[in-house]
């Protein structure tokens, strides 16, 4: 379903957007574009005084980088959110240890907090972390919006099927464009 509209209190959570992560190979999006989208949609969210959620997953990634890595110790700068995204200081950071931004994190209070009712969702990897959060949100009440244009799998099978079966289940979908022409 595409999207028709954004509730007042709408958040962007960006999703994995850090180097280490940031520099495999995307399917079928590159990581760059997903990035650039991003970032153009965070912009946007902070000129209208909207909730920004940058999150990163750290302590080695555990279960998302075994095949990737094979094993090796991840470099230094590996869970640093990548420079295009503009970290402010009023943007919301959520370190987290699992696929989905919601478990063992503040993420819910964050928002709640801010009276949030609803998420835009982007990020790195479309069927993982993006999913798990997206599954999370709903469970949780948040209406969920997903930039269908600014995320990107590993596998391409599997961001299909997020993109074509799953998120529609959960919530709207569409554009970059689109959805910064609904903030107005």
């Amino acid at each position: 379903m595409t999207a028709t509209t954004l509730d007042p209190q709408t958040a962007l959570v960006l999703i994995d957007l850090q180097k280490g992560i940031a520099a495999l190979p995307g399917a079928p999006l590159p990581s760059a574009e997903v990035i650039e989208r991003g970032a153009r949609l965070a912009a946007a969210f902070r000129a209208r005084g909207l909730p920004v959620v940058l999150v990163n997953v750290t302590g080695g990634a555990p279960g998302r980088t075994e095949t990737s890595l094979r094993g090796a110790t991840p470099p230094a700068d590996w869970a640093e959110l990548v420079p295009e995204l503009d970290r402010q200081p009023a943007d919301i950071t959520v370190s987290k240890q699992h696929w989905g931004a919601f478990h063992g994190t503040s993420l819910d209070l964050e928002l709640r907090r801010r009276g949030v009712t609803q998420i835009v969702l982007a990020g790195i990897a479309t069927s993982i972390g993006v999913e798990s959060t997206a599954r999370a949100a709903h469970e949780h009440g948040y209406h969920v919006t997903i930039a269908t244009d600014a995320v990107t799998d590993f596998d391409e099978a599997a961001h299909r099927n997020s993109l074509e079966k799953i998120f529609p289940r959960l919530g709207e979908t569409d554009s970059t464009e689109a959805i910064l022409a609904l903030l107005g």
